[in-house]
């Protein structure tokens, strides 16, 4: 009979952020696999665990994956968990409980604390909807691509980020959803000097051009509000003659019916009329 698999959260700053039962299984388990072993020692030493740990992590996850497997099917049970928080999120996982699934191996889960909610529930921003994008790409470059594709997205966001790389991620926000849009910036989650910047972007970037980032950091970013950008476009068109609003579609590849229905239902008028003045012109 196969052994089972434990996703085990680990604490995201405090070493009590841990449950009763995921100490329990890290006791029982046969082994332990770990992102960084050596980091992952201070949380056994502290609760008096002796269970032999092995490396699993980003750069052997599949070889290191298949020998965690083969364990598994010879009825070991093992406990996978990272650093901080929940196996799988923005870190190694992920790879393993596929693997263990295909091989039919029951794969359980131990709760707790995740990084990203508890910033969400601190940033004071919409809650009821929101997206989590984990790590952002770490050239500016691409990073600016995939905020793109977010531009219009409504939800709340939740990103993580390097000190290092803050305020370079917060200038491309400023950048992408303008300075004016909320968020919140919560770093050194459940430790003693967990901080909470509750501010618009750019006044997030201004204080970090100022105060240097210190400790692992989760942007909380509000998401668009699909009236206020009506507005906003609305506006846009109106400084646009009908036909610099006609040629804008076209030069985006809408054809001309398209074009002229969207014109139409930009301004309210109907495609008759945006047709007569187009003529017109």
């Amino acid at each position: 009979m196969s052994g089972i698999l434990y996703l085990c959260a680990t604490p995201i700053g405090n070493l009590e952020d841990i449950t009763m039962r995921a100490v329990r299984i890290l006791k029982e388990v046969d082994i332990i696999a770990a992102e960084d072993t050596r980091n992952s020692q201070k949380l056994l030493n502290h609760y008096d665990i002796h269970t032999k740990m092995t490396s699993y992590h980003e750069h052997n996850k599949w070889d290191k994956g298949r020998t965690l497997v083969s364990k598994l099917l010879e009825g070991e049970n093992i406990a996978l968990i990272t650093d901080a928080g929940m196996p799988g999120i923005s870190d190694p996982g992920a790879e393993l409980v596929q693997l263990a699934a295909e091989a039919g191996i029951t794969v359980t889960v131990i709760p707790g604390a995740t990084a990203s909610l508890s910033a969400l529930t601190l940033s004071a921003l919409p809650t009821r909807y929101f997206v989590f994008e984990g790590f952002l790409p770490r050239e500016s470059k691409d990073r600016k691509k995939r905020l793109e594709k977010l531009e219009n997205e409504d939800r709340t966001m939740i990103v993580y980020e390097a000190p290092h790389r803050l305020k370079g991620t917060l200038k491309d926000l400023c950048d992408t959803f303008g300075k004016d849009r909320k968020a919140a910036v919560v770093r050194e989650l459940t430790k003693k000097h967990e901080t909470v910047l509750r501010e618009t972007l750019g006044g997030l970037s201004s204080y970090y051009e100022t105060n240097e980032p210190k400790g692992e950091c989760v942007i909380v970013i509000e998401g668009c509000d699909p009236e206020k950008q009506t507005a906003e476009a609305q506006k846009q068109w109106e400084e646009l003659s009908i036909k610099e609003h006609y040629d804008l579609y076209i030069a985006n590849g809408m054809d001309r019916k398209e074009a002229m229905k969207q014109v139409g239902k930009d301004r309210g008028l109907s495609k008759r009329d945006i047709y007569q003045a187009l003529v017109g012109q």
